[in-house]
């Protein structure tokens, strides 16, 4: 069952009101959307977006059995895109935009796509299966220093080289094709006492940093976010809020870097060479994690944190 991570607080920041409008640009399961509609009837609506058909596909059977389709508009599409789909829906009057940027349940285990690896499955990774580039691609055709590089930055990996080299030897022997596969792999390049213990705080298992690169490789996350957070400012009603759930440390630095450079007033758009005629004011000083009890009832929030600005 999904459960949203940070529903609470979420609710909390945005303080819906009745037949105020929102923004879920990451809807996945509609959690947290379903949870706001709840507060916005008779006439409040949501703009759900997700990159994955299938996740739109299942949540549109969802709410037909809710009787909700009226007041909740999906759209297949990535958030890149946001501007466009809010101006071809005509969706006005935001209120507040929730960028929920953690994995859904779905995803991993029933997508069969090769985001968990606790499955022997391919080594797909993609939201969009329009995409052309999957992790087997990188793992099989990419260069050393390309492989090491995306696992240093994206995954933050402490043994990024040894496997990176030991991933070129291997696809030599035979292409490297499931999940399973890049376990074993990944066992083989680092020390043995590495896969005795789990690395890091929180604690995690020795293939969660090489496979958490790999996914945000194949989708392009850390520029996607980027590109967001400008046109969602934008798109808000002044004193909308913007809310950020991210579960990585580059993610919640791009969000915390642009939260503070849209809060010293007018900043220039270097893509546009124009200065933004909005900024916000930060309601999260710090970020806000999950609560103990939280955590302990589902576990996969623990690397959460949750940023939020109101629009000036």
């Amino acid at each position: 069952m999904h459960i949203p991570v940070l529903q609470k607080e979420v609710l909390e920041i945005f303080d819906p009101k009745p037949n105020q409008n929102f923004i879920d640009c990451t809807i996945g399961e509609g959690g947290h959307s379903l949870a706001i509609l709840e507060k916005t009837a008779p006439e409040g609506k949501i703009l759900g977006i997700d990159w994955d058909q299938e996740m739109i596909k299942s949540l549109m059977s969802k709410v037909e059995s809710l009787k909700l389709r009226r007041r909740l508009i999906l759209v297949n599409d990535s958030f890149v895109n946001l501007k466009e789909i809010v101006k071809k829906e005509s969706f006005k009057d935001v209120k507040g935009i929730l960028l929920d940027l953690g994995i859904s349940s779905w995803h991993l285990e029933k997508s069969g796509r090769g985001f968990s690896f606790q499955q022997d499955e391919p080594l797909d990774m993609r939201y969009n299966q329009n995409s052309k580039l999957t992790a087997e691609k990188i793992l099989n055709e990419w260069s050393e220093k390309e492989i090491e590089k995306i696992l240093k930055e994206y995954g933050e990996e402490r043994f990024a080289k040894r496997i990176s080299k030991k991933i070129v030897e291997e696809r030599k022997i035979k292409p490297i094709r499931t999940t399973f596969q890049l376990v074993e792999i990944i066992k083989k390049a680092i020390p043995s006492w590495y896969h005795t213990r789990f690395s890091g705080y929180p604690k995690i298992h020795f293939a969660t940093r090489t496979f958490q690169a790999l996914r945000i490789a194949v989708n392009d996350e850390l520029e996607n976010l980027k590109k967001v957070l400008p046109q969602a400012l934008e798109i808000l009603e002044r004193n909308g809020k913007l809310v950020v759930i991210s579960f990585h440390s580059l993610e919640d630095r791009i969000v915390k870097n642009f939260f503070k450079d849209y809060s010293h007033g007018r900043i220039r758009i270097p893509e546009r060479s124009e200065v933004a005629p909005f900024a916000c004011k930060i309601i999260t000083k710090k970020p806000i994690r999950p609560s103990a009890e939280e955590m302990k009832s589902n576990p996969r929030s623990r690397s959460a944190r949750l940023r939020s600005a109101l629009k000036l």
